[in-house]
């Protein structure tokens, strides 16, 4: 039974629910299918039954309700720390041996799970390809002529291959997006800083993240759940802020002369797929400028902020380089060419950079992507170990330098068989959400959960964070096709129907208005039939910024409207409609406009 399980949290707990199985059985069985073979290279350091059943056994059953991960098997990059299992950032010459584990790890195996072993990566975090590796490279579960991804490339094949329901690996440039899309999983690379780093050997400190591969959203964001919390310990820690969308989004597609898919036409045509669902889905479409965040993209490789990695490895360059893979020794000694005006040069054209970001998101709430254009063979990554790897990251290295959150998710196999995946990409504390939305174009694209049996559509559902939306009653530039609508609809805003005002509100033709507008005022009597308003919802944080905007005379009061309820609305100044004139017969603006 256990050898055909695939390994989700939900099937998990439901066989503990029902007594069918252990922790210490599920324990041993994913070492059964680590040490299977089918998928080689996928372990470093894999513990052996003993340290297993340790964890397994410390569960207790009366515990269940109480430990949302209980008793599920999960893997560990080895640049994060597992306490009494060496640390090698795929390097054997840079080993350590922790005594305590990463503040995540804890996190995790408090809440029931179970380490199975730490896995392969590209040395030092240092590559999107997966082969940077002394100890055998992974290759996709798909293929094994073609690479697995990197850097954390065993962590995504020990998910996809089922041998543990997730797992952590880090991201940097795109370490935790890349193998997912290889390998057809979720890969959430959380806000910078809602994941504890204490314990992870640093590629950029300024810019890493755990992140967290799954095989579905709703597993990933049990996972998030637990592992997201402040750290005191951690001085680049920070509060988990969650966001949500409206409920109609508005996702962002890069206009198509910024696409690059690297001559990979059936990678282009699962991208168009991808986005002719959009309407399907609920969300709204728009193009924007992918040109910043491009140009953003380059600065992480071309710019200082390699002199990170290089401090990241203090002597260990000059007394140990030798041992080092010889692609990742050229690329981390190449820091020594950066001087401290460099990086404050590349800091101010970031900033700059990041302003001009600010415009696009003015128009979209999430940034859809390929996660990357193509997918290479492994003797291709051989050849030009360099240049291929850059080409990965075009869509994935602007993400930490711009602070955004993001979730890789499939969207179809090419005719070949090979999986193609695509990005999710959203301001910060946006981590939820993005999983969210992200499961429902997982389950439009389905597909199995990697190379398990497990299917897509046949996951639970993630429910997205409650948006606590305002409504809001408009009376006139702001309404369908006036003016001033686009203030609303730029920041979200969706319609929700046309109502009136109880019979207390007169509507006044203000003059000296440009664009032209009227003025609401309130009245202690019934002065008529009521006037025609427009309710529009915003979120909390869009309506904040709305208010803001909101010039005099004209004010946000509270509506009352005809069927007894209130909401926030346009109100107006008593100053301002002196000598205006009285239009409560023609019923509303639209109406008053028409008889002119």
């Amino acid at each position: 039974m256990l050898s055909r399980l695939p390994f989700t949290i939900a099937n998990l707990r439901q066989l503990f629910r029902e007594g069918r199985a252990s922790p210490s059985d599920v324990a041993l069985e994913a070492l059964r299918r680590a040490r299977d073979g089918a998928f080689p290279n996928v372990w470093i350091t894999l513990l052996n039954e003993e340290a297993v059943l340790d964890f397994a056994n410390r569960l207790d059953a009366a515990s269940f309700d109480k430990l949302p991960l209980y008793g599920v098997p999960f893997a560990i990059k080895d640049n994060i720390d597992l306490a009494g299992v060496p640390t090698t950032a795929g390097c054997p010459s840079f080993v350590s041996n922790p005594e305590r584990s990463a503040s995540v790890v804890e996190r995790l195996i408090a809440a029931g799970a179970v380490p199975i072993g730490k896995t392969n990566m590209d040395q030092f975090a240092t590559g999107l390809v997966g082969t940077r590796t002394p100890y055998g490279a992974c290759a996709s579960v798909f293929s094994p002529d073609f690479i697995s991804g990197g850097s954390s490339s065993g962590s995504a094949v020990a998910v996809a291959s089922g041998m543990v329901a997730f797992s952590l690996g880090t991201d940097t440039a795109g370490s935790g997006r890349v193998p997912a899309a290889f390998n057809q999983i979720i890969g959430l690379k959380p806000s910078l800083g809602v994941i504890s780093t204490k314990g992870v050997f640093p590629a950029c400190r300024s810019l890493d993240c755990v992140s967290i591969f799954a095989g579905s959203c709703f597993d990933a964001d049990a996972v998030f759940e637990v592992a997201a919390g402040f750290d005191a310990a951690d001085p680049f820690s920070r509060k988990l802020c969650m966001k949500a969308f409206p409920r109609v989004p508005r996702v962002g597609v890069p206009a198509q002369n910024h696409w690059e898919f690297f001559g990979d036409k059936a990678a282009e045509a699962l991208f168009r797929q991808t986005i002719d669902r959009l309407g399907d889905l609920g969300m709204v479409r728009v193009e924007v400028d992918f040109s910043p965040f491009r140009d953003a993209a380059k600065l992480l490789y071309q710019g200082p902020w390699v002199a990170e990695r290089r401090h990241a490895l203090g002597d260990f360059l000059e007394t140990h380089g030798g041992s080092m893979d010889p692609t990742v020794r050229s690329i981390i000694a190449d820091a020594e060419r950066f001087t401290a005006v460099d990086a404050f040069a590349a800091q101010y054209q970031l900033k700059a950079l990041s302003a001009r970001t600010q415009v696009e998101w003015e128009k979209m709430d999430v940034l859809l992507l390929p996660t990357t254009g193509t997918i290479y063979k492994r003797r291709q990554v051989q050849d030009s170990p360099l240049a291929l790897n850059s080409n990965l990251g075009v869509y994935t290295n602007f993400v930490n330098l711009l602070d955004l959150s993001a979730v890789a998710v499939p969207a179809g196999l090419r005719p070949s068989g090979l999986p193609f995946g695509v990005t999710l990409v959203a301001p910060s504390f946006h981590d939820r959400a993005l999983l969210a939305l992200g499961d429902q174009f997982h389950k439009a694209s389905g597909g199995t959960l990697g190379k398990t049996q497990a299917s897509a559509i046949d996951q639970p559902e993630v429910q997205p964070p409650k948006v606590r939306d305002v409504l809001l009653a408009v009376v006139g530039a702001h309404l369908k096709g006036q003016p001033l609508n686009a203030q609303l609809t730029s920041r979200g805003a969706s319609f929700v129907r046309t109502t009136r005002t109880s019979s207390h509100y007169q509507l006044y033709a203000l003059a000296n208005t440009v664009p032209p507008k009227p003025g609401l005022v309130r009245r202690t009597r019934p002065v008529g039939e009521g006037i025609e308003v427009e309710i529009w919802s915003l979120s909390e944080e869009a309506f904040g910024s709305f208010v803001s905007e909101v010039p005099p005379p004209m004010v946000i009061g509270t509506v009352s409207l005809l069927n007894g309820s209130s909401v926030k609305g346009f109100l107006c100044e008593l100053a301002a409609i002196e000598g205006a004139e009285d239009i409560t017969k023609t019923g509303g603006w639209k109406k008053y406009l028409g008889t002119r």
